[in-house]
């Protein structure tokens, strides 16, 4: 399989406090990685690099062969979900999911309709973002990272929030997207979420990441 990601001993600090220490990661298409830790181990951290939000002061990171901050500003082809997602509260939801499209001058490779039916949501609805639950805000969040149909989507805590069917039905969604052939990069709290997915894991420890395990997938 083609390598998607390479993420070549980086290092950030803010200050005097190192982040990252080292970090290097490889991914190919259609995997799905998982990145496990404790909050302030660095994992959003590291993902914020990868997409080209944060800049590591040594190592590089090449997505789809680009370097990022160097041939390019920000990972291409990639969707993201990195924390809360952020809606205009006010309109619904799937007048976000276009109004995110007129910003970026992009047409979805998935109709909105669509990509809201796949992650659970109307698309008919007009209730309003600022009275969605936040299971529901979390739905609308990955409808967003996938309507473009990205080939590597980075997703920080993609179920939180979510109840259990919501749970099940993300789960069942991200592994039809891995067969498709698109590579995601996950960090979850939940071990369950870990091995329903993830054919390989690493763990976060203070700024460290190391391969805790590259067969974790069960089922």
């Amino acid at each position: 399989m083609d390598e998607i990601l390479r993420v070549e001993n980086i290092w950030k600090k803010f200050g005097k406090e190192t982040v990252l220490k080292g970090v290097s990661l490889q991914m190919k298409a259609g995997e799905i990685c998982g990145i496990v830790g404790r909050n302030g181990s660095g994992k959003t951290v590291l993902m914020k690099c990868i997409l080209g939000f944060l800049r590591p002061e040594q190592g590089s990171v090449m997505v789809f062969g680009k370097r990022i901050g160097a041939e390019c500003d920000f990972a291409p082809d990639t969707g993201m979900m990195i924390e809360t997602p952020g809606f205009l509260d006010a309109e619904s939801g799937a007048d976000n999911l276009r109004y995110l499209l007129r910003v970026g001058k992009k047409q979805p490779h998935i109709p909105v309709e669509t990509v809201m039916e796949m992650v659970g949501l109307d698309a008919g609805s007009r209730k309003s973002v600022g009275k969605y639950s936040l299971g529901m805000r979390q739905r609308l969040g990955i409808a967003q990272a996938i309507m473009e149909k990205p080939r590597l989507l980075v997703l920080d805590e993609p179920m939180n929030g979510l109840d259990n069917q919501g749970v099940e039905e993300i789960r069942s969604l991200l592994l039809s997207l891995g067969r498709q052939g698109t590579g995601i990069l996950l960090a979850s709290h939940n071990p369950l979420d870990i091995a329903a997915l993830c054919g390989r894991v690493y763990e976060m420890d203070a700024g460290v990441l190391k391969e805790i395990s590259a067969n974790f997938k069960s089922g």
